[in-house]
């Protein structure tokens, strides 16, 4: 009882195929009974038969299943959500009962959250600014920053203090006492493995004082 593609890893809206090679189905007989064996598709996790045979159980219009007539069943599930994620069970009403299992992963690219997310802005020289950056995806990405010309970033995050780096980590940038020297453009990066990651510049306005 072979199984093919058993642990896809897919985008949202992409489609996901399952397929189950099973031998000699015609051959079997449910223990007690004269009826052929089945098989069944089943969401393991959300115990949830999802279809018997050729014919689609659940309310769900984006799966279909299909036959070839000969050995091989296949699940279709069209584009694929979040809630799709999960354990998938090929089984056959055989006794002993036969079974295998693949679980479905998916990924979701990084998107910034702009309505939570920092814009460009000023701040009197010798004060402070909080930069954030807020990004959404599955994994949940990570956030670094950097200075579009390159320069190191003069920053104070939590317990480490002052720090002096090309790359900072973490969804909030802090600068303090800034001097006019820091003037310029913030990059924010999200990335979390899933191509493409995605940045946002903000544009840092230090607001000098003269004698």
């Amino acid at each position: 009882m072979p199984w093919q593609d058993s642990s896809p890893i897919l985008y949202t809206r992409r489609d996901a195929t399952f397929t189950c090679v099973v031998n000699n189905l015609g051959g079997y007989r449910v223990s007690g009974e004269a009826t052929p064996a089945r098989v069944a598709w089943i969401k393991a996790d959300a115990k949830a038969i999802l279809a018997i045979h050729e014919h689609v159980i659940t309310n769900n219009g984006r799966l279909s299943v299909t036959h070839n007539d000969y050995n091989t069943w296949t699940l279709v599930i069209r584009s694929v959500k979040m809630e799709d994620r999960g354990v998938y069970m090929c089984q056959v009403n055989t006794d002993p009962m036969k079974m295998q299992t693949a679980f479905l992963e998916v990924v979701i690219p990084p998107d910034i959250v702009y309505e939570e997310t920092s814009g460009d802005m000023m701040v009197p020289e010798g004060g402070s600014a909080k930069l954030v950056c807020k990004a959404r995806g599955y994994p949940k990405p990570k956030i670094i920053w950097r200075r579009e010309d390159g320069r190191e970033i003069i920053a104070r995050n939590g317990t480490h203090g002052k720090m002096k780096a090309t790359v900072v980590e973490g969804e909030m940038l802090s600068l303090t006492k800034v001097t006019r020297s820091e003037m310029g453009a913030y990059m924010c990066i999200a990335s979390n493995g899933v191509p493409p990651s995605v940045s946002k510049r903000m544009k840092l306005q230090v607001h000098c004082k003269f004698a």
